[in-house]
């Protein structure tokens, strides 16, 4: 199967290491790469610009591409990648959703600071955006410290309060049947408290989506998620976390400040967000 993959760049250090952390990720399957670069003219000057300045914008757009493109004809010479540099003027987030539409765009990888580099803020806000507006394919995001290992675990921390669908978790099990790895599915729940009836049900619903791969289920007593999640991960030496990310319900939760500053210190785990198909 062909993989179609968009990745997002500013030019910035995080987002070519996003670039090359895609690559080794499907180093060994056929795929088609559409690197995007936006360029966009402020509304207040947009009258005020001439066609000298969107032309410049866009030479500066297709010479960055260009030169994503010479770097990679060097490190990367698998016959089965191919690699489609697209420049469009615009926002990045609509531009990437009309991408996606006309490429049918398999998943988006992008990097987490762009061109910033706070230690406080892993994740800029072009890909905040992006995981919580692009809705009809999954985003993995990259940090900037992230260097490509195997991916060996998967933690995919869930409440099991809602039934999810098989086709939801295509992307997640994919990647863990093309890399090997296996499936930490996380649980954590408050002391002296147990499933209930509905929430054991939606267990079992995992258990069939999860049938051909390596998978197991972790409870966690803990009153403090990020904590609980934080120490899961150090403990199993998780190389990608997961998440169902149901419309304005995961970055209320994952991107309130404790929850960044907890994933700040994990700054070389990639994060792949999936989308409740009824969003």
């Amino acid at each position: 199967m062909k993989r179609r993959i968009l990745i997002a760049t500013d030019f910035s250090e995080n987002a070519q290491n996003a670039i090359d952390y895609a690559i080794q990720l499907y180093k060994q399957n056929a795929c088609e790469f559409y690197i995007l670069n936006t360029y966009k003219i402020d509304a207040f000057t947009m009258e005020l610009a001439v066609a000298r300045d969107i032309e410049e914008a866009k030479q500066k757009s297709i010479t960055g591409l260009t030169n994503i493109l010479d770097r990679l004809s060097i490190v990367n010479n698998s016959k089965n990648h191919h690699y489609h540099m697209v420049s469009e003027c615009g926002s990045i987030i609509e531009t990437m959703k009309e991408v996606i539409e006309k490429q049918d765009i398999d998943i988006v990888i992008m990097g987490t600071k762009g061109d910033t580099d706070s230690r406080t803020k892993i994740y800029g806000s072009q890909t905040v955006l992006a995981m919580e507006q692009i809705r009809n394919c999954p985003v993995l995001a990259i940090p900037a410290k992230a260097t490509y290992t195997k991916i060996k675990e998967i933690v995919f921390p869930t409440g099991y309060k809602t039934p999810h669908k098989k086709r939801e978790f295509q992307y997640l099990i994919d990647i863990a049947k093309n890399t090997g790895a296996a499936i930490r599915i996380l649980h954590i729940l408050e002391k002296n408290t147990q499933l209930d009836k509905n929430q054991r049900h939606n267990q079992t619903l995992l258990k069939e989506y999860f049938e051909e791969l390596e998978y197991s289920f972790h409870t966690v007593q803990d009153t403090n998620v990020q904590s609980a999640l934080d120490t899961f991960i150090e403990d199993r030496n998780i190389d990608l976390v997961a998440f169902m990310n149901k419309k304005h319900n995961f970055f209320s939760w994952m991107l309130s400040k404790p929850m960044v500053k907890h994933l700040t210190y994990h700054s070389t785990i990639p994060v792949l967000a999936l989308h409740d198909v009824k969003n």
